[in-house]
């Protein structure tokens, strides 16, 4: 068991399908049918993962590995997240394409160019795309991974940009979000 250098999660395992060792799996592949190409998954602690056979099932995978013969292995097994080495995925993306791996650590900037926190995270609840941006000295955001929430994205310069408005990070009458204004309650009260 070794443990990837530099991981990237493709697929997490569910629950048991079956009797006989399969499990529902959810890829985060832009061809799910392909998650058996990136040759050995491992989980977090370094043990390996293959896929014998696999099989689309609504929104997820029905898939046999190789390590799990049971329904008891598969009990064991849900939950369990999947990687590759980063090595392992192809790099001759389009311009405009990238792994969302690739995101982590990078600056975060609103409009006017300062940098505001870093992305620590990007996250799928089932509603799409989230960023998880940790703010500087504060405390972490989600950030829908929208167009119009985050207009750019700069590998090669090592940040995104945000619209604050977009990324619900302020209010659209140009306050802030957590800033009272007291102005004015003195005498209304």
């Amino acid at each position: 068991m070794t443990k990837l250098k530099d991981p990237v999660r493709m697929a997490t395992i569910g629950a048991p399908h079956g009797v006989k060792g399969e499990v529902r799996v959810k890829a985060f592949t832009a061809d799910p049918m392909a998650l058996g190409d990136y040759g050995p998954l491992s989980d977090a602690g370094g043990r390996t993962y293959t896929v014998a056979a696999l099989r689309p099932a609504k929104t997820v995978l029905v898939v046999r590995f190789r390590e799990i013969a049971s329904r008891e292995a598969a009990e064991a097994a849900a939950g369990t997240a999947l990687y590759v080495d980063r090595s392992a995925l192809p790099d001759d993306l389009e311009e405009d394409e990238f792994y969302h791996a690739d995101l982590i650590g990078l600056a975060v900037r609103d409009e006017a160019g300062a940098e505001i926190g870093t992305v620590a995270a990007v996250q799928n609840f089932g509603g799409g795309d989230i960023v998880e941006v940790a703010l500087s000295g504060r405390r972490t955001v989600m950030v829908p991974f929208t167009l119009a929430a985050i207009p750019e994205i700069s590998l090669q310069g090592g940040f995104i940009r945000i619209d604050s408005v977009a990324a619900g990070l302020a209010d659209t009458d140009g306050d802030e979000r957590g800033e009272e204004d007291d102005a004015g309650d003195e005498g209304g009260r």
